[in-house]
């Protein structure tokens, strides 16, 4: 049922000239009601149409809660934030950092998912994502991992260091979340831009 949504979802991406022909319509006959199934249909569509706009399907989403999580996130770091009757704390940092993390891996799967899509012919080279891969290798994503690993691991050494000053016993949790959940949050990206590296590496093989 997406082969008429194909014709000019391709047409469109090869820049083919799309054009109107007048038809006339009669009726066929049949006297079955219409096989088409508007739920079944309609998902296959717009199946199709995601599969062939990785930039809607990952990027933006993964842009909108990184940034969502960055801001929020960072106002929580330096204490709890009240809006009317409620309190967001350490609990709604948490969520942040992990609507961040799942951003970025969004964001990550839009240029894995462009470079396959390209190298398999689905979509056409454009020249911002030429552009874009000219600054994005696995010598770059290296540096970058371990610099986010570097950091998480500072901050954890940070962490236990504060909680070795109080003889390992109990103490403020919410003072020492606010410099665990960063830490945590950079380890895991920088785990991510390390794996996700390598997987762009090996999918570019094919253009060097």
């Amino acid at each position: 049922m997406e082969f008429a949504i194909e014709m000019v979802v391709k047409s469109t991406l090869t820049h083919l000239k799309i054009t109107e022909v007048p038809t006339t319509l009669d009726p066929d006959g049949r006297s079955r009601p219409p096989h088409l199934r508007t739920w079944r249909d309609g998902w296959r569509t717009l199946r199709f149409m995601l599969i062939y706009s990785p930039r809607w399907l990952f990027l933006f989403p993964g842009l909108l809660m990184m940034l969502i999580g960055a801001i929020a996130g960072g106002i929580l770091l330096s204490g709890p934030f009240t809006i009317g009757s409620v309190t967001f704390d350490v609990d709604t940092l948490a969520y942040m950092s992990i609507l961040f993390l799942i951003g970025f891996q969004s964001t990550l799967f839009y240029f894995l998912a462009k470079v396959f899509a390209i190298n398999s012919k689905l979509l056409p080279e454009d020249k911002a994502t030429a552009n874009a891969f000219r600054y994005i290798s696995l010598e770059s994503g290296l540096v970058a991992a371990i610099i986010f690993i570097l950091a998480g691991l500072i901050g954890s050494y940070i962490g236990i260091n504060h909680w070795g000053k109080n003889g390992f016993g109990t103490m403020d949790p919410f003072k020492l979340m606010r410099i665990i959940i960063p830490s945590i949050t950079s380890l895991l990206l920088g785990v991510q831009i390390f794996f996700g590296s390598f997987l762009f590496s090996m999918l570019t093989l094919k253009k060097n």
